[in-house]
């Protein structure tokens, strides 16, 4: 790699005992190691020569959603410019309080390849784009980690002067996946007859790699009458405490029924697929 050719006395070895993992999940530690033993020695937002960092966005400047199984394939985009040109940048992104503490780090989404996709902007400057994996089998393996990540970018100028970032302004937050129904009852109902809308508001679990109820939040119950073109929200209902959701509304004309709900820090919006009701 050409940073880490050129920046290799950043490099170092930063023993991991010391690092606070779960039992379950020991082998997830190699993970955090790589990002603390690209970086280990070189001082928190070091900066060498004129290269400067002017912008990082990861995925697409999206929070990063994670279910139980399946894996998700980040971006970070590093911009960087130098009179000489930029080399070569690179990022990955960690989860913790401090970079430089020896607990300080309980999750990390390395590269396989510390090395990034650049694409020149102008003569002094690029575009380098790294890519990370946010696993739930793998190194997203505790609810724990739910909320804002930080980033840990480098860029390097063809002159050979750098600068590196343990936690660049630009973070990221990764959420627990959520899932909402609606089901409304009976159908099909006499017009002025109460109908009975039912729901489950449930989020991902990465402790136990199963969706289960997210209890106590508030959910709103849309309706658009059929033809209409927008919802129109009815009220809001709590969900209870295995993440339920039950109110009752008087049906009024054919039309359709959903909930929406509007996220949290650690968990995303959702709103459920409608369910037509045909008043008669």
């Amino acid at each position: 790699m050409r940073i880490r050719a050129t920046v290799a006395a950043l490099s170092g070895t930063l023993a991991l005992s010391a690092l606070a993992f779960p039992a379950a999940h020991a082998a997830d530690a190699p993970k955090v190691s790589e990002a603390t033993t690209f970086a280990a020695k070189a001082p928190a937002d070091a900066v060498e020569g004129d290269t400067k960092i002017t912008k990082v966005t990861v995925n697409g400047g999206k929070d990063i959603v994670v279910g139980t199984s399946a894996a998700k394939t980040v971006k970070i985009s590093v911009t960087a410019t130098d009179p000489s040109g930029i080399e070569d940048a690179a990022a990955f992104l960690w989860h913790g309080t401090d970079f430089d503490a020896e607990d300080g780090i309980d999750g990390s989404m390395v590269p396989d390849v510390m090395e990034g996709d650049c694409k020149v902007v102008d003569a002094t400057t690029s575009t380098c784009t790294t890519t990370v994996v946010a696993d739930p089998n793998v190194n997203i393996y505790s609810n724990i980690l739910a909320g804002k990540w930080k980033v840990w970018a480098i860029a390097q100028g063809k002159d050979g002067d750098h600068i590196q970032k343990d936690a660049f302004p630009a973070g990221v937050s990764v959420k627990r996946a959520a899932k909402l129904t609606t089901n409304a009852s009976p159908e099909p109902v006499k017009k002025g007859k109460t109908l009975t809308v039912t729901g489950a508001l449930t989020r991902a679990n990465w402790d136990t790699a199963k969706y289960a109820g997210y209890t106590k939040q508030d959910v709103k119950l849309q309706y658009k009458k059929k033809g209409a073109s927008s919802y129109t929200t009815l009220k809001t209902v709590k969900s209870d405490t295995k993440g339920n959701l039950k109110t009752t509304v008087k049906a009024s004309a054919d039309g359709y029924f959903r909930y929406v709900f509007a996220g949290t820090s650690t968990t995303p919006s959702v709103t459920s697929t409608a369910d037509f009701v045909d008043v008669r």
